[in-house]
């Protein structure tokens, strides 16, 4: 029962491992170089698996405690990270350079990857039955 529980972050960090890989062969073929931006892509992988394992974690503890609110958190927690997001994005919108919009297409990428995910993963838990 408890591996069951923890399992989907196992599939998490096969996931962000797999884009992370992918996203960097992406930009490896199409020669971008990478060295200029503000956040590396792995540094950006680390962050949304970290946001996402902490908030799946969350859902899984409220919904030992209240089901009946696990919906409503994982809102409040989507929220948070698109926060969070915006605050780590916010040094790249001040850079003024031919890349940025490269960082910032490559940044939201990897936060609707995340998010999708996320929601995937919640939309389990809300269908398991008690």
């Amino acid at each position: 029962m408890l591996l069951k529980n923890y399992k989907p972050v196992f599939h998490l960090f096969l996931f962000s491992a797999v884009a992370c890989i992918l996203h960097k062969a992406a930009f490896c073929f199409l020669e971008i170089d990478v060295q200029k931006f503000h956040y590396s892509i792995e540094f950006l992988y680390l962050i949304f698996f970290g946001i996402s394992a902490l908030l799946y974690l969350i859902l899984l503890i409220v919904k030992k405690k209240n089901f009946q609110i696990v919906g409503m958190v994982f809102l409040f927690g989507t929220f948070t990270q698109m926060l969070l997001g915006y605050l780590i994005l916010q040094p790249i919108l001040e850079i003024k350079s031919e890349t940025v919009n490269i960082e910032k297409v490559s940044f939201f990428i990897t936060f609707i990857l995340f998010l999708l995910f996320e929601t995937l993963l919640t939309v389990r838990l809300l269908n398991e039955k008690r």
